[in-house]
């Protein structure tokens, strides 16, 4: 079988770790996940990010580098949750335009972020995850993390407005665009067995797929 490298992008609270989780125990791939146990800047972060915020998105870029090519170079099929990409594209972004990184780290980082990127291989297919704000906000309010107690509506919507402002240009690879609030693909299997039919479909030549259409979102 073709072996196949999948990302899978979106929001705070939109479900990436459930389908990583749940593709890659269907399809029999690898699966990679976000390093948070083993991260020596987030306490720090957390605790004065002006400080630390230009060590944490360093160390986040030095550790999906490697995670990107470990899994890129591996033999067998793997499905990652999140990518390098939003690492810049959101999250640094972010902390810049909220005054947490300044404009001589930010422009540090990108500087290094772009040249660690450009020789990374291209994966085969994203995955990104769209939820209405207030379904994050009650998500991640359910799962009760102490490190997203301060996460609020204004800043799910701004990282929001950055994805779809990355995506709009984003050309590495086929984007299926799934909204998640639509879909239960935890507790019903038919949910995930058509998330998986429109990523074989994807990954067959198919063009981009929003699924469900933009239209049910209303």
């Amino acid at each position: 079988m073709t072996k196949r490298f999948v990302i899978v992008a979106g929001n705070i609270g939109a479900g990436k770790t459930s389908i990583t989780e749940r593709v890659a125990r269907r399809l029999g791939w690898q699966a990679a996940f976000e390093s948070v146990a083993d991260n020596p800047y987030l306490a720090d972060f957390y605790a004065d990010m002006r400080q630390w915020s230009f060590h944490l998105q360093v160390f986040f870029l030095g550790h999906r580098a490697q995670q990107h090519l470990a899994l890129a170079r591996s033999p067998q099929s793997a499905i990652a949750d999140r990518s390098i990409y939003e690492d810049a594209h959101i999250f640094a972004r972010a902390l810049h335009h909220l005054g947490n990184l300044t404009d001589r780290d930010y422009r540090s980082y990108r500087t290094v972020f772009d040249l660690v990127v450009d020789n990374l291989p291209r994966p085969d297919l994203l995955i990104y995850l769209r939820a209405p704000v207030p379904v994050l906000l009650e998500r991640i309010r359910r799962r009760g993390r102490d490190i997203e107690r301060g996460i609020t509506a204004d800043y799910l919507a701004l990282l929001e407005r950055f994805y779809d402002q990355w995506l709009q240009g984003f050309d590495l690879c086929p984007v299926l665009t799934i909204h998640s609030d639509d879909l239960d693909f935890v507790n019903r299997r038919e949910h995930l067995e058509t998330v998986v039919q429109r990523m074989e479909e994807m990954l067959a030549g198919r063009q981009d797929l929003v699924f469900p259409s933009a239209s049910s979102e209303g």
